[in-house]
């Protein structure tokens, strides 16, 4: 049902322009809007009125009216006086409050659709029925994103995110957990991926500035039929897993772009085990120190060049390779050589991956 205050808001712009007392009660008779103080009506008298076939009475000096909810009495409205106009004003009230009705069901019809959707909760037949009933295009270029805060109910995040994209535009905004928001992005023919990009750096800047919270955004594939929304939906709950896995340091994930670490992220954690004790027996590197990690990560972004790996680093060249040197008796693998840096590079991305599982049981 309604807030109160939204129909307290409608019925005192109503009065302000035509001069005409209004109040509406709920089916006890508790006055929940009113731009006057009415005391004289009993509620038995209004049960009476609500009870009966009639759908509008006069009592006490003050016209009544039913205001229907599918054909269910929802509340009853009042109108002062027994003139003419406050009779029509009546009428024009319940008629805007069964508009406000109806307006706010479907929104709320729409939040529960789109939720049922994405979570695959809809059968086939349901999910083209109810978006016909709600008039949502069924066959319109859509993509999914998730936008992840670090506080639960974070409502001013929301808030947000609605003033951005609104349901006019094709575009709606709901969530299915404590921390995660979900965007139903629809796209012209023209906005591919690059466009995608932009829409979540807008996402991450506009949170950042306005809301005052930091987020990571992530993203799926685009999809043009409504059924395949929960495929976006998906891949982007993917996407967002696979970057804190694998790329902590990004704000943005979108899945189309997750390499290697998506297929690391779908293997078998037992899997995993067998692999890293074929390359390394006993001696696993999973507890690198920072210097170390920090000399392998910049030595893999410089395609294994060892003099550009050491001008960034600040180290001489002999230095950098006493490091390396260091890492290959530990692990037996020399980064130098392209088979051994790419099993290397895989197995800290393995490593990663167990540490989340495992994190993840907890």
């Amino acid at each position: 049902m309604i807030a109160n205050q939204v129909i307290q808001t409608s019925i005192d712009e109503l009065s302000s322009i035509t001069k005409v007392d209004l109040c509406v009660v709920d089916l006890d008779g508790t006055q929940i809007a009113s731009t006057f103080e009415m005391t004289a009506l009993n509620p038995l008298s209004i049960r009476s009125f609500i009870d009966s076939p009639a759908d509008s009475q006069v009592i006490q000096q003050n016209h009544l009216f039913k205001v229907m909810d599918d054909g269910i009495v929802a509340y009853v409205c009042i109108s002062r006086g027994l003139s003419d106009d406050a009779y029509m004003i009546g009428r024009v009230a319940v008629s805007q409050i069964q508009n406000l009705i109806t307006a706010y069901k479907e929104k709320f019809d729409r939040n529960n659709f789109f939720q049922n959707l994405i979570l695959d909760n809809l059968l086939l037949v349901d999910i083209y029925n109810r978006a016909k009933k709600l008039h949502i295009t069924v066959e319109q270029r859509r993509v999914v994103f998730i936008i992840e805060t670090k506080n639960e109910k974070d409502t001013s995040a929301m808030e947000t995110l609605k003033s951005l994209f609104s349901a006019q535009q094709g575009d709606y905004v709901t969530a299915v957990d404590e921390k995660n928001m979900i965007l139903i992005k629809s796209l012209d023919d023209e906005e591919d991926y690059e466009y995608l990009e932009h829409v979540g750096k807008t996402l991450v800047d506009t949170l950042n500035a306005e809301a005052m919270i930091k987020v990571r955004v992530s993203y799926g594939t685009i999809v043009k039929e409504i059924k395949e929304v929960s495929k976006s939906y998906k891949e982007a709950k993917m996407a967002l897993d696979v970057g804190k896995i694998f790329y902590g340091e990004k704000d943005i994930i979108a899945y189309n772009s997750l390499g290697i670490g998506r297929l690391i992220y779908q293997l078998p954690i037992n899997l995993c085990k067998i692999f890293m004790r074929e390359i390394f027996g006993d001696n696993i590197p999973d507890d690198m120190d920072e210097e170390t990690l920090t000399t392998i990560n910049k030595f893999f972004e410089n395609n294994l060049n060892v003099s550009e790996t050491s001008r960034q680093l600040y180290v001489h060249r002999n230095t950098l390779v006493y490091r390396i040197e260091k890492i290959q008796k530990a692990t037996g693998l020399d980064l130098r050589v392209f088979d051994d840096a790419l099993t290397f590079k895989i197995a800290l991305m393995v490593v990663n991956y167990m540490k989340y599982v495992e994190s993840s049981e907890y």
